[in-house]
């Protein structure tokens, strides 16, 4: 029966993973308006901190040695720190959700080419298909939304470092995070990722907080759903996936982000983003199936 149930969190653990990382773009929509963005992470990372920290009293988790514990920093600062504070402020500097979305999903084709050079995985042709299926059903999604407007060379700049820091930080977790407890990991990373934070916004921001009900409720969800629940998944699959496997689920991410948009916003869903979401889907797909 256990080994029932981890079979069923295997095939479960995708999908759930892929609806709550695309809750992240609803969760920074609502709370943003009132808060700047690495003041906003700032807070989200230290609310992190602390919850985790009074797990670990409960459940004493095993500390890294110092080698793992400097790898749980790297990785924190990659995947958490680059990451997030890249598209947040890409966001806040008018570069449209939508392009932002769409620079990041790039990231498979990347984490594939430089899995398949440096760290032995193979990436045979149907799966290459799938990727660059993948970015095409991306740009369907956000085609027919999405315009550059007035967005700054500074708002470009930080959707790139973005996807440079998920994906070097999914590779490094892959890589040398695998064998550390989990409770462990994600507080020494978000921790990093929080000083990391707080330097760039007592740096270049006002620090300025308007506690509104939607910046409490969106702080929350991204709290307890994101930073806890959906990075746990992303690490749960790291660590049982090959890493082109893993990262292609992002190509769905702006597709169900979307379909969260119209349902919670009203925003318009034409059908040249449906067709990207099913062309998204099949890259997917392609990737991830397996020949016997």
């Amino acid at each position: 029966m256990a080994h029932k149930r981890e079979k069923l969190a295997i095939y479960a653990a995708p999908a759930l993973f892929v609806v709550l990382w695309a809750s992240g773009f609803v969760g920074a929509k609502f709370g943003m308006p009132y808060v700047e963005p690495l003041t906003f992470l700032t807070i989200r990372m230290i609310a992190v901190v602390a919850l985790l920290a009074i797990l670990a009293v409960l459940t004493r988790p095993t500390w890294p040695d110092m080698s793992g514990m400097r790898h749980s920093i790297v990785a924190g600062l990659l995947v958490h720190g680059v990451y997030l504070g890249g598209v947040f402020i890409s966001i806040d500097r008018r570069l449209p959700a939508g392009l932002s979305a769409l620079i990041v999903s790039l990231q498979p084709v990347l984490t594939s080419t430089i899995a398949n050079r440096y760290l032995g995985e193979r990436v045979v042709a149907r799966q290459w298909v799938g990727l660059a299926l993948g970015i095409a059903g991306v740009y369907f999604v956000v085609a027919d939304k999405t315009v550059a407007g007035e967005a700054t060379a500074l708002g470009w700049a930080a959707a790139v470092c973005a996807l440079i820091g998920i994906t070097i930080g999914t590779l490094y977790q892959k890589r040398f995070g695998g064998g550390i407890d989990w409770r462990a990991a994600l507080i020494i990373q978000y921790a990093a990722a929080g000083a990391l934070f707080a330097l760039g916004s007592t740096l270049f921001e006002s620090q300025k907080i308007d506690w509104t009900i939607e910046l409490i409720a969106a702080l929350a969800w991204l709290v307890l759903v994101l930073s806890l629940g959906a990075v746990w998944l992303l690490y749960f699959l790291i660590r049982r996936s090959a890493a082109t496997r893993v990262t292609s689920l992002f190509y769905l991410t702006p597709a169900v982000t979307a379909l969260m948009a119209w349902l919670m916003f009203g925003e318009r869903l034409g059908v040249l983003a449906l067709i990207g979401m099913g062309v998204c889907v099949t890259g997917v797909f392609l990737v991830n199936w397996r020949t016997r």
